[in-house]
């Protein structure tokens, strides 16, 4: 999950016990603005306790072991990608910060990349049934009655056997509506684009 929305930004994970140092890290990390945790438990491994914050939808983790205190050091690992790097503690405020919004903008970009490669512009009914079942979005001329929606449904459901289709929403950017452009089903005077679709 991104660091905006999940239960945490970042979990510490102490890797030996030094809580003194470890607490120090997450309180300076607080500090800075970023929603920090230390999972001090010792009565499970580390294993256990990353899977445990993985599945909560922390996108940061911070290990902090033996070897990184001598040499004051800890290791941030990513969830979206699974990269790992080593930084100074003394750098781990600002660097989780920028790693924060850096995992935020690369989610972002896979999913809009995702969304935008399954939409399909179609500007008449061949072809809508076939991407409905592709399980594509559809994106139309509309002329915005209840009727043409409802007739859209009718067609669906008797033309395929995955159900009806809907309209999803009508996008704030719009791409360019021709004068003439009639809409896809009705042939009457479309008003704007309409993103078709499926609710799973």
């Amino acid at each position: 999950l991104s660091h905006r929305v999940s239960y945490s930004a970042l979990t510490g994970i102490v890797l030996f016990h030094n809580l003194d140092a470890a607490q120090e890290m997450t309180d300076s990390l607080k500090a800075a603005g970023v929603r920090a945790k230390l999972d001090a438990r010792d009565n499970y491994t580390p294993g256990w306790k990353y899977n445990h914050w993985e599945l909560k939808g922390v996108p940061l983790r911070v290990e902090f072991g033996v070897r990184d205190f001598e040499n004051g050091t800890c290791v941030i690992a990513r969830r979206d990608n699974k990269v790992k790097e080593t930084v100074n503690i003394a750098d781990l405020n600002n660097r989780c910060a920028e790693l924060c919004e850096t995992v935020q903008q690369d989610m972002f970009n896979r999913a809009k990349e995702v969304r935008d490669a399954n939409i399909i512009k179609l500007t008449s009914w061949d072809g809508f049934v076939a991407a409905l079942d592709e399980k594509k979005l559809i994106l139309t001329p509309w002329c915005e009655t209840k009727e043409s929606e409802e007739l859209v449904k009718k067609k669906t459901t008797t033309e395929s056997q995955g159900g009806a289709a809907k309209t999803l929403c009508i996008p704030f950017e719009q791409p360019p509506l021709e004068d003439d452009a009639k809409c896809f089903i009705t042939g009457e005077k479309a008003t704007c684009w309409v993103l078709w679709g499926r609710s799973y």
